[in-house]
Protein backbone atom coordinates (compact mmCIF):
# COMPACT_ATOMS: atom_id res chain seq x y z
CA UNK A 1 0.00 0.00 0.00
CA UNK A 2 3.19 2.29 1.01
CA UNK A 3 4.48 1.73 -2.57
CA UNK A 4 0.93 2.43 -4.29
CA UNK A 5 0.99 5.60 -2.75
CA UNK A 6 4.39 6.47 -3.61
CA UNK A 7 3.81 6.07 -7.01
CA UNK A 8 0.63 7.91 -7.02
CA UNK A 9 2.58 10.96 -5.36
CA UNK A 10 5.32 10.53 -8.43
CA UNK A 11 2.46 10.58 -10.81
CA UNK A 12 1.72 14.14 -9.62
CA UNK A 13 5.03 15.53 -9.96
CA UNK A 14 5.84 14.37 -13.50
CA UNK A 15 6.27 17.56 -15.67
CA UNK A 16 3.63 17.21 -19.14
CA UNK A 17 6.64 18.28 -20.99
CA UNK A 18 9.26 16.46 -20.67
CA UNK A 19 7.33 13.39 -18.36
CA UNK A 20 9.93 13.41 -15.95
CA UNK A 21 9.50 15.17 -12.29
CA UNK A 22 10.15 18.08 -12.50
CA UNK A 23 13.39 19.73 -12.02
CA UNK A 24 14.08 23.42 -10.19
CA UNK A 25 12.79 25.31 -10.56
CA UNK A 26 8.56 24.69 -11.03
CA UNK A 27 6.53 27.66 -12.32
CA UNK A 28 2.84 28.07 -11.59
CA UNK A 29 1.09 29.32 -14.84
CA UNK A 30 -1.96 31.43 -13.94
CA UNK A 31 -4.19 27.99 -14.54
CA UNK A 32 -2.76 27.12 -11.85
CA UNK A 33 -0.52 23.98 -13.55
CA UNK A 34 3.13 23.06 -13.59
CA UNK A 35 5.61 23.16 -15.62
CA UNK A 36 9.60 22.92 -15.62
CA UNK A 37 10.46 26.54 -16.20
CA UNK A 38 13.10 25.08 -19.02
CA UNK A 39 9.52 23.26 -20.23
CA UNK A 40 7.75 26.34 -20.36
CA UNK A 41 10.69 28.41 -22.02
CA UNK A 42 11.14 25.44 -24.78
CA UNK A 43 7.33 25.97 -25.04
CA UNK A 44 7.43 29.88 -25.48
CA UNK A 45 10.05 29.38 -27.80
CA UNK A 46 8.42 27.06 -29.93
CA UNK A 47 5.21 29.05 -30.64
CA UNK A 48 6.06 29.33 -34.24
CA UNK A 49 6.76 32.79 -33.97
CA UNK A 50 10.38 34.52 -33.57
CA UNK A 51 11.56 34.04 -30.65
CA UNK A 52 11.71 37.44 -28.45
CA UNK A 53 13.37 38.16 -25.21
CA UNK A 54 10.67 38.66 -23.18
CA UNK A 55 6.55 39.35 -23.23
CA UNK A 56 4.46 37.29 -25.43
CA UNK A 57 1.90 34.22 -24.99
CA UNK A 58 1.34 30.69 -25.33
CA UNK A 59 -1.10 27.68 -24.40
CA UNK A 60 -0.43 25.68 -20.64
CA UNK A 61 0.21 22.00 -22.41
CA UNK A 62 -2.32 20.23 -20.01
CA UNK A 63 -4.96 22.87 -20.39
CA UNK A 64 -5.12 25.08 -23.50
CA UNK A 65 -5.30 28.02 -21.34
CA UNK A 66 -3.54 31.26 -22.54
CA UNK A 67 -0.79 32.02 -20.64
CA UNK A 68 0.34 36.04 -20.92
CA UNK A 69 3.88 36.66 -20.21
CA UNK A 70 5.20 39.88 -18.82
CA UNK A 71 8.33 42.28 -20.10
CA UNK A 72 10.20 38.74 -17.89
CA UNK A 73 9.14 36.25 -19.93
CA UNK A 74 9.42 33.25 -18.12
CA UNK A 75 11.10 34.06 -15.69
CA UNK A 76 8.15 36.57 -14.61
CA UNK A 77 6.60 33.44 -13.48
CA UNK A 78 5.79 32.54 -9.81
CA UNK A 79 7.91 29.78 -9.16
CA UNK A 80 6.04 27.06 -6.79
CA UNK A 81 8.04 26.40 -3.90
CA UNK A 82 5.12 24.06 -2.87
CA UNK A 83 5.44 21.41 -5.28
CA UNK A 84 9.28 21.81 -5.24
CA UNK A 85 9.47 21.01 -1.39
CA UNK A 86 7.33 17.93 -1.61
CA UNK A 87 9.85 16.37 -5.02
CA UNK A 88 12.57 17.13 -1.69
CA UNK A 89 10.61 15.01 0.77
CA UNK A 90 9.58 12.57 -2.01
CA UNK A 91 13.24 11.62 -3.23
CA UNK A 92 14.22 11.73 0.27
CA UNK A 93 11.68 9.41 1.54
CA UNK A 94 12.13 6.86 -1.81
CA UNK A 95 16.04 6.76 -1.08
CA UNK A 96 15.07 4.73 2.31
CA UNK A 97 14.35 1.13 2.56
CA UNK A 98 11.01 1.39 3.59
CA UNK A 99 9.44 -1.52 2.54
CA UNK A 100 8.13 -4.15 4.83
CA UNK A 101 9.69 -7.00 2.87
CA UNK A 102 13.08 -5.53 2.84
CA UNK A 103 12.78 -5.25 6.72
CA UNK A 104 12.08 -8.70 7.19
CA UNK A 105 15.74 -9.72 5.80
CA UNK A 106 17.15 -7.04 7.70
CA UNK A 107 19.60 -9.53 10.00
CA UNK A 108 21.16 -8.32 13.34
CA UNK A 109 24.95 -7.68 13.21
CA UNK A 110 26.30 -9.22 15.91
CA UNK A 111 23.71 -12.16 15.89
CA UNK A 112 23.53 -13.30 12.30
CA UNK A 113 20.15 -15.48 12.81
CA UNK A 114 18.56 -13.13 14.53
CA UNK A 115 16.04 -10.46 12.93
CA UNK A 116 16.56 -6.95 13.95
CA UNK A 117 13.20 -6.61 15.62
CA UNK A 118 13.05 -4.38 18.55
CA UNK A 119 14.21 -0.34 19.49
CA UNK A 120 16.55 1.14 21.74
CA UNK A 121 15.07 4.15 23.30
CA UNK A 122 17.87 5.01 24.66
CA UNK A 123 20.84 4.87 22.05
CA UNK A 124 18.12 5.63 19.65
CA UNK A 125 19.06 2.48 17.44
CA UNK A 126 17.22 -0.94 15.91
CA UNK A 127 18.22 -4.32 17.79
CA UNK A 128 17.34 -7.73 18.38
CA UNK A 129 16.07 -9.53 21.11
CA UNK A 130 19.31 -11.08 21.68
CA UNK A 131 20.96 -7.70 22.66
CA UNK A 132 18.96 -6.74 24.42
CA UNK A 133 18.96 -10.05 26.53
CA UNK A 134 22.50 -10.81 26.49
CA UNK A 135 23.86 -8.06 24.47
CA UNK A 136 24.91 -4.49 24.25
CA UNK A 137 21.23 -3.00 25.21
CA UNK A 138 20.57 -5.42 28.15
CA UNK A 139 19.97 -2.41 30.23
CA UNK A 140 18.45 -0.08 27.52
CA UNK A 141 14.58 0.89 27.33
CA UNK A 142 12.99 -0.86 24.31
CA UNK A 143 10.17 -1.33 22.06
CA UNK A 144 8.73 -2.93 19.32
CA UNK A 145 10.09 -2.38 16.40
CA UNK A 146 6.93 -1.41 14.67
CA UNK A 147 5.19 0.78 17.66
CA UNK A 148 8.53 3.04 17.27
CA UNK A 149 8.17 3.22 13.32
CA UNK A 150 4.54 4.12 13.03
CA UNK A 151 4.77 6.64 16.02
CA UNK A 152 8.16 8.05 14.47
CA UNK A 153 6.62 8.02 10.97
CA UNK A 154 3.56 10.28 12.54
CA UNK A 155 5.89 12.65 13.49
CA UNK A 156 7.84 12.60 9.95
CA UNK A 157 4.44 13.17 8.58
CA UNK A 158 3.27 15.65 10.59
CA UNK A 159 6.49 17.61 9.94
CA UNK A 160 6.17 17.40 6.70
CA UNK A 161 2.53 18.85 6.95
CA UNK A 162 3.99 21.49 9.02
CA UNK A 163 6.63 22.25 6.58
CA UNK A 164 4.13 22.28 3.70
CA UNK A 165 1.97 24.39 5.70
CA UNK A 166 4.83 26.71 6.51
CA UNK A 167 5.66 27.16 2.85
CA UNK A 168 2.28 27.69 1.93
CA UNK A 169 2.07 30.71 4.10
CA UNK A 170 5.25 32.02 2.99
CA UNK A 171 4.79 31.63 -0.51
CA UNK A 172 1.54 34.02 0.23
CA UNK A 173 3.63 36.47 1.95
CA UNK A 174 6.13 36.85 -0.82
CA UNK A 175 3.27 36.79 -3.34
CA UNK A 176 1.52 39.64 -0.70
CA UNK A 177 4.87 41.58 -0.73
CA UNK A 178 5.26 41.50 -4.61
CA UNK A 179 1.65 42.78 -4.83
CA UNK A 180 2.82 45.85 -2.26
CA UNK A 181 6.01 46.38 -4.50
CA UNK A 182 4.02 46.71 -8.05
CA UNK A 183 1.37 49.33 -6.03
CA UNK A 184 4.46 51.29 -4.56
CA UNK A 185 5.40 51.46 -8.29
CA UNK A 186 2.32 52.18 -9.72
CA UNK A 187 1.83 54.97 -6.78
CA UNK A 188 4.87 56.34 -7.25
CA UNK A 189 4.60 56.85 -10.99
CA UNK A 190 1.08 58.37 -10.04
CA UNK A 191 2.46 60.66 -7.49
CA UNK A 192 5.21 61.91 -9.85
CA UNK A 193 2.92 62.81 -12.54
CA UNK A 194 0.82 64.63 -9.82
CA UNK A 195 3.94 66.43 -8.71
CA UNK A 196 4.86 67.56 -12.63
CA UNK A 197 1.18 68.45 -13.46
CA UNK A 198 1.62 70.88 -10.23
CA UNK A 199 5.31 72.30 -11.05
CA UNK A 200 4.03 73.01 -14.84
CA UNK A 201 1.09 74.70 -13.49
CA UNK A 202 3.75 77.17 -11.43
CA UNK A 203 5.97 77.19 -14.30
CA UNK A 204 2.42 78.68 -16.53
CA UNK A 205 1.87 81.41 -13.92
CA UNK A 206 5.61 82.74 -14.16
CA UNK A 207 5.30 82.61 -17.16
CA UNK A 208 1.87 84.87 -17.69
CA UNK A 209 3.13 87.28 -14.77
CA UNK A 210 6.00 87.77 -17.16
CA UNK A 211 4.70 88.01 -19.99
CA UNK A 212 2.21 90.81 -18.21
CA UNK A 213 5.20 92.84 -16.62
CA UNK A 214 7.36 92.63 -19.69
CA UNK A 215 4.17 94.26 -21.45
CA UNK A 216 4.33 96.88 -18.76
CA UNK A 217 7.88 98.19 -20.06
CA UNK A 218 7.27 98.09 -23.20
CA UNK A 219 4.08 100.52 -22.97
CA UNK A 220 6.07 102.96 -20.89
CA UNK A 221 8.92 102.54 -23.29
CA UNK A 222 7.11 103.08 -26.17
CA UNK A 223 5.47 106.43 -24.65
CA UNK A 224 8.39 107.45 -23.68
CA UNK A 225 9.73 107.06 -26.54
CA UNK A 226 7.40 108.94 -28.89
CA UNK A 227 7.16 111.30 -26.60
CA UNK A 228 10.90 112.31 -27.44
CA UNK A 229 10.74 111.30 -31.06
CA UNK A 230 8.12 114.06 -31.06
CA UNK A 231 10.44 116.48 -29.58
CA UNK A 232 12.83 115.76 -31.92
CA UNK A 233 10.56 116.23 -34.56
CA UNK A 234 9.31 119.75 -33.21
CA UNK A 235 13.03 120.65 -32.76
CA UNK A 236 13.97 119.47 -36.08
CA UNK A 237 11.22 121.69 -37.84
CA UNK A 238 12.79 124.66 -35.86
CA UNK A 239 16.16 124.20 -37.09
CA UNK A 240 15.20 123.51 -40.47
CA UNK A 241 13.61 127.22 -40.59
CA UNK A 242 15.89 128.78 -38.32
CA UNK A 243 18.64 127.38 -41.04
CA UNK A 244 16.62 129.07 -44.01
CA UNK A 245 16.20 132.70 -42.45
CA UNK A 246 20.19 132.86 -41.49
CA UNK A 247 20.63 131.91 -45.23
CA UNK A 248 18.57 134.46 -46.37
CA UNK A 249 20.22 137.27 -44.04
CA UNK A 250 23.89 136.67 -45.21
CA UNK A 251 22.11 137.17 -48.92
CA UNK A 252 20.96 140.36 -47.46
CA UNK A 253 24.47 141.12 -45.99
CA UNK A 254 25.98 141.27 -49.56
CA UNK A 255 23.13 143.21 -51.26
CA UNK A 256 25.05 146.73 -51.68
CA UNK A 257 21.66 149.15 -52.13
CA UNK A 258 21.12 150.40 -48.89
CA UNK A 259 16.96 151.05 -50.29
CA UNK A 260 17.14 147.69 -51.40
CA UNK A 261 18.98 146.54 -48.18
CA UNK A 262 16.31 148.28 -45.96
CA UNK A 263 13.87 146.53 -48.25
CA UNK A 264 14.70 142.64 -47.37
CA UNK A 265 15.87 143.44 -43.96
CA UNK A 266 12.07 144.44 -43.16
CA UNK A 267 11.03 141.07 -44.64
CA UNK A 268 13.68 139.66 -42.89
CA UNK A 269 12.43 140.49 -38.83
CA UNK A 270 11.38 136.82 -38.54
CA UNK A 271 15.08 136.42 -37.74
CA UNK A 272 14.82 138.26 -34.45
CA UNK A 273 11.68 136.52 -33.70
CA UNK A 274 13.38 132.95 -34.54
CA UNK A 275 15.59 133.52 -31.78
CA UNK A 276 13.53 134.10 -29.35
CA UNK A 277 11.43 130.53 -29.62
CA UNK A 278 11.67 129.01 -26.27
CA UNK A 279 14.13 125.93 -25.43
CA UNK A 280 12.25 124.70 -22.54
CA UNK A 281 10.30 121.83 -24.09
CA UNK A 282 12.59 118.75 -22.97
CA UNK A 283 12.50 115.69 -21.22
CA UNK A 284 13.09 116.31 -17.83
CA UNK A 285 16.04 115.10 -15.82
CA UNK A 286 16.14 111.55 -15.50
CA UNK A 287 13.49 110.56 -18.27
CA UNK A 288 15.13 108.00 -19.04
CA UNK A 289 15.56 106.35 -16.29
CA UNK A 290 13.26 102.76 -16.26
CA UNK A 291 15.12 101.76 -12.60
CA UNK A 292 11.50 101.81 -11.38
CA UNK A 293 10.73 98.48 -13.14
CA UNK A 294 13.24 96.57 -11.09
CA UNK A 295 11.27 93.62 -9.12
CA UNK A 296 12.61 91.65 -5.65
CA UNK A 297 12.03 87.80 -6.54
CA UNK A 298 14.10 86.70 -3.76
CA UNK A 299 11.18 86.14 -1.19
CA UNK A 300 9.28 84.39 -4.23
CA UNK A 301 12.63 81.98 -5.05
CA UNK A 302 12.96 81.21 -1.40
CA UNK A 303 9.33 80.90 -0.59
CA UNK A 304 9.63 77.77 -3.68
CA UNK A 305 12.95 76.36 -1.82
CA UNK A 306 10.56 75.91 0.77
CA UNK A 307 8.04 73.63 -1.25
CA UNK A 308 7.68 70.71 0.48
CA UNK A 309 5.17 67.13 0.80
CA UNK A 310 2.21 67.94 2.66
CA UNK A 311 2.63 65.72 6.39
CA UNK A 312 -0.82 63.54 6.71
CA UNK A 313 -1.73 63.93 3.33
Amino acid sequence: AEARSMESLEKQLICPICLEMFTKPVVILPCQHNLCRKCANDVFQSRGSSAVPSGGRFRCPSCRHEVVLDRHGVYGLQRNLLVENIIDIYKQESARPLHAKAEQHLMCEEHEDERINIYCLRCEAPTCSLCKVFGAHKDCEVAPLPAVYQRQKSELSDGIAMLVAGNDRIQAIITQMEEICRTIEDNGRRQKQHLGLRFDSLYSILEERKKELLQSIAREQEAKVQRVRGLIRQYGDHLEASSKLVESAIQAMEEPQMAVYLQVCAEGRGITDMSKVSMSSRPEPGYENMDHFSINVDYVAEMLRTIEFQTGA
